[in-house]
């Protein structure tokens, strides 16, 4: 994870280079606007026009709850799709009777479109991200928001300097029982923070990410099955073309984090959110291995992150691609331990959440409770169920973002949050690649191998 330094025009124009283009049309627009990024005003019943940049699996279901919602509401309608593989572009194009595009460009310098979903392979994220901001668009952009730990930077940088509002795709966010959590947290509920648990685990006869390879597609195919290849590749190394790396990419470092970036962000995001403080870690350690999938795959199928944080907590967080076994989401306090999901699912709807009070016999009084008259009194000593209201989070999230298109206030997940989500687990994978641990410098945004002077893991 190379860590340049390097400012945002620069930034661009080497992801420009490194993919064999121009920043083209985006970048001369935000340069002829002396460096301010500009955007349609929108009104409260004006109906967001919004492009979508990768047409795969993620991206058609994303653009179609969008496209949904907006049939439904008025609010906004998918008026433009790109992908660089023809067969995909030109199902999407058909499906929201729109224009479709190989090259992103075209459509992110479009002055009818206000907004644009980013749903590329991660290894695109943060670089189409950036010029859309640049030519004036909001972005809904798909977790994990980035790459490396210089395009964190560069998207918090970036959304500062213009003034756009950018979602981070982990739906989950949207979900009432983080945000109650919060308030209990908050309200003193569990007292001092002391560790929060998560997992996500999976088991299928895939291994993941084994998704279907078309037969015949690729940058010599015809028609339907031509893929641009070298556009695909991007800002990662050359290599010749390889349909596995095309079709499977989340098992290989160029293009993804593995287990990591793909589902421990839903995961982490949420717990930024009950914090009540979205924070950066001090120090990270990520562990696990290839144990079951003995493919052609880089990245493990079992994977787990240590995490300190210097306000003193620590995240444990465990998965596997070869065990479906999940442990209850929780955050343990001084005080006592609130249950956020007690099937562990992160992104499955819950209808309550559950504070359960630290008790423990005292030996001189023999009663039950090592709790504070204050709290005792505030709170009780029985366990307390929280109600959740049914929910569609998808829609919640969506429906905010637009919401916020609108206000030009922050999403549920906004930058901020999802930069310190993607530096952590950023830093579990950089850890699990090189095997040493690894501390946060927060005023360089970077990792180091020793801790930075001043600080305390």
């Amino acid at each position: 994870m190379a860590e340049d330094n390097l400012d945002r025009r620069g930034f661009l124009k080497s992801a420009g280079a490194a993919a064999g283009l121009t920043l083209g049309m985006a970048g001369s627009a935000f340069a002829a606007r002396g460096g301010k990024s500009t955007g349609r005003v929108i009104g409260a019943n004006d109906r967001i026009q919004v492009g979508v940049v990768g047409v795969g699996g993620r991206g058609s279901y994303v653009s179609g709850v969008f496209a949904r919602y907006g049939e439904k509401t008025n609010a906004c309608q998918i008026v433009g799709v790109c992908d660089v593989y023809e067969k995909r572009k030109r199902i999407a194009a058909e499906r929201h009777k729109c224009p479709g595009t190989l090259d992103y460009r075209e459509l992110i310098g479009r002055s009818d479109i206000d907004a644009v979903i980013v749903a590329t392979p991660d290894h695109w994220h943060a670089r189409i991200a950036l010029a859309a901001m640049d030519a004036g668009k909001d972005v809904y952009l798909e977790k994990p928001m980035c790459h490396t730990n210089e395009e964190i930077k560069q998207l918090v940088s970036t959304v500062k300097e213009t003034g756009r509002v950018v979602q981070i795709g982990s739906q989950t966010t949207s979900g009432d029982q983080w945000w109650k959590a919060r308030k209990a947290i908050q309200d003193g509920m569990i007292g001092q923070m002391i560790m929060s648990q998560g997992s996500y685990h999976r088991n299928s006869i895939e291994g993941e990410w084994n998704w279907t390879i078309e037969p015949g597609a690729g940058p010599d195919g015809k028609g339907d099955d031509y893929i641009d290849w070298k556009t695909w590749l991007g800002p990662a190394p050359k290599r010749e073309w390889d349909a596995d790396r095309f079709f499977r990419f989340r098992k290989y470092w160029d293009y993804s984090g593995g287990i990591a970036t793909d589902l421990f962000y839903h995961v982490v995001a949420p717990m930024q959110i009950c914090w009540g403080e979205a924070q950066f870690p001090s120090r990270v350690g990520g562990f696990g291995g290839i144990y079951v999938f003995k493919d052609s795959r880089e990245v493990p199928d079992t994977f787990q992150l240590v995490a300190d944080y210097a306000k003193g907590h620590s995240l444990i967080l465990s998965s596997s691609m070869a065990n479906s076994h999940h442990i209850p989401g929780l955050i343990r306090g001084h005080a006592g331990t609130i249950i956020m999901v007690d099937h562990g699912e992160f992104e499955r709807d819950t209808d309550h959440i559950t504070v359960i009070p630290e008790l423990f016999r005292d030996e001189k009084t023999h009663e039950k409770s090592g709790l504070t008259p204050e709290y005792t009194q505030k709170f009780g000593l029985d366990t307390i169920t929280i109600p959740i209201e049914e929910q569609n989070v998808m829609v919640k999230h969506v429906s905010n973002f637009l919401d916020c298109m609108r206000s030009r206030e922050k999403p549920h997940l906004d930058v901020e949050t999802g930069a310190r989500a993607q530096a952590v687990i950023n830093l579990a994978v950089q850890s699990y690649r090189e095997g040493k641990t690894l501390y946060w410098d927060e005023k360089n945004w970077k990792a180091t191998p020793k801790q930075p002077k001043g600080e305390s893991a």
